[in-house]
């Protein structure tokens, strides 16, 4: 996937320095003026406390990482790996899709997301995501 333009990122980024409400509502900021970008919508969905939430979230960052992933030559198949950081965003989104699936008792969905990101990466989990929670 192509990356995110600068002003998108540093949005993101002053967004996630934020607290609190403060911090959500940035965020949701964010997806409004980027609707497609699926890690905008993982960000509000690593942040939001509620499960319901934070699974329609992910949700819709996972589809629209799919959406930006075909549009950009990926036919279903094939790697989408951590290292390039313009991937992050959708395994982001599907990792959380899976963590929130499960949580809200969905353990089949839960289970093919899990497969999903590894046939995606094989090295799933990256070192440096675990080290950042």
């Amino acid at each position: 996937m192509p990356p995110e333009p600068e002003p998108s990122r540093q949005a993101l980024a002053q967004a996630l320095s934020l607290e609190g409400a403060e911090r959500l509502e940035a965020l949701r900021l964010v997806v409004a003026a980027q609707p497609r970008w699926c890690g905008a919508w993982a960000a509000l969905g690593e942040h939001t406390a509620d499960p319901v939430e934070a699974y329609a979230y992910f949700r819709v960052g996972y589809h629209r990482g799919l959406d930006s992933l075909r549009a950009n030559g990926w036919r279903g198949s094939g790697y989408v790996r951590w290292s390039d950081p313009s991937n992050r965003g959708f395994l982001k989104a599907l990792s959380g899709l899976a963590r929130q699936a499960a949580v809200i008792g969905e353990h089949d969905e839960a289970e093919r997301c899990e497969l999903f990101l590894r046939q995606c990466d094989p090295t799933w989990p990256p070192a440096d995501l675990l080290r950042d929670k």
